[in-house]
């Protein structure tokens, strides 16, 4: 195993296992395999990745995709090859287990699995899926575009097209999936609300009184600089499943610092 491989990233890594399928495999893998980078962001380091975020994924993705074994085997396809390759160093792929689910708890199951959103953040989201899905169309002509230059050794505009519609097609799978479980709120449920990915959070400083807002996101979409923080940060993991009102502890390098909940929103 050679230095470079040890330090690949997981975008790298995803573009080169794709580049090696066939077409027809190529186009049935890309969407998940892209999809599965996006969680974790191209950036996260292969040899950095752990069984129980592994674990993790596949536990997240049972719970709002009816088809998450078929796909789940695709990405372990992609673990197994970077274990062969050298590029982690351990074999990621059997830590990708599907979650069964007992018949008699379907009931229990179907309640958790609901996503509960506010009109304004189901009407934001569903703008979103209309401006991709307009997108699709000259994503496929911009592959065609590039496919006809029998240059295939140095051809990046298709790789790049090829890419971009990875990515494309993985998002509009994941606002389908929160759509379709999507349970929109009214003024008194909203009230009892209980924390959750999609919300904006107000938290009062207990110390110095300081109010701060972020907005709880999935860890492929964090950007502090816009106040989006992942569920599974210090105050992410603090205040979620929580309700306004609540006062929390976070743990931070510097310490322990606490927070009272004062809003839950958009």
């Amino acid at each position: 195993m050679t230095g470079g491989n040890e330090d690949i990233r997981l975008g790298e890594a995803a573009r080169r296992f794709l580049a090696g399928l066939p077409d027809g495999e190529r186009e049935a893998s890309q969407h998940e395999i892209y999809r599965f980078v996006r969680w974790y962001g191209t950036e996260q380091a292969l040899t950095g990745m752990s069984p129980p975020q592994v674990a993790n994924y596949a536990e997240q993705s049972s719970r709002s995709d009816t088809d998450y074994a078929r796909k789940l085997e695709l990405i372990r396809g992609f673990l197994a090859h970077a274990r062969k390759q050298g590029w982690s160093r351990l074999n990621l792929a059997v830590h990708l287990k599907a979650r069964k689910v007992k018949s008699k708890a379907v009931s229990a199951s179907r309640e958790r699995d609901s996503v509960l959103l506010t009109q304004q953040r189901y009407d934001e989201l569903k703008v979103e899926l209309t401006v991709l899905l307009d997108k699709r169309p000259q994503l496929i002509e911009d592959i065609r575009s590039a496919a006809a230059d029998k240059d295939f050794k140095e051809n990046a505009p298709l790789d790049a097209a090829k890419e971009q519609r990875g990515y494309l097609e993985g998002r509009i799978l994941e606002l389908e999936g929160v759509l379709a479980a999507a349970v929109i709120m009214d003024g008194e449920r909203a009230s009892r609300h209980r924390i959750s990915i999609g919300d904006d959070v107000v938290l009062k400083d207990l110390a110095s009184g300081e109010e701060v807002r972020y907005t709880l996101v999935s860890s492929n979409e964090v950007d502090p600089a816009a106040g989006k923080i992942s569920n599974v940060s210090p105050i992410g993991k603090a205040v979620v499943g929580r309700a306004a009102g609540d006062e929390v502890e976070v743990t931070v390098p510097a310490g322990k610092m606490r927070y009272k909940i004062l809003s839950i929103g958009n």
